[in-house]
């Protein structure tokens, strides 16, 4: 799903125009985006966590000329926390779903 079908399914679901729907998830986006940029969490109780982690610098392997070492600069990126209801609901999913089959076990002597 992309920007505009979840637009478009917001839209359906709280009874607003697409236009507003999408006008909710750009300032959601930018909310986010701007706290997570100040160095805080953003918090969905159930769904998730929103976080800025930082990742250390490393050395790696250049993969155009895997003999040579580069150093790879330190960087900080976005990292999701999915929350327990999420969590339940897709494993919930799973299960009903895609059963797990049985498989006969035989005794070997």
């Amino acid at each position: 799903m992309n920007k505009v079908e979840l637009a478009e399914k917001v839209a359906e679901k709280i009874g607003v125009t697409k236009k507003q729907a999408e006008d909710m998830l750009n300032a959601y986006e930018e909310v986010v985006t701007s706290t997570l940029k100040q160095g805080g969490e953003v918090t969905l109780t159930g769904f998730g966590t929103f976080m800025a982690k930082k990742r250390e610098a490393r050395m790696g392997v250049n993969p155009q000329r895997p003999g040579e070492k580069i150093q790879i600069p330190a960087v900080i990126v976005p990292k999701f926390k999915a929350g327990k209801s999420l969590k339940d609901a897709l494993k919930a999913s799973m299960v009903s779903v895609a059963p797990v089959a049985e498989i006969p076990v035989t005794p070997t002597m």
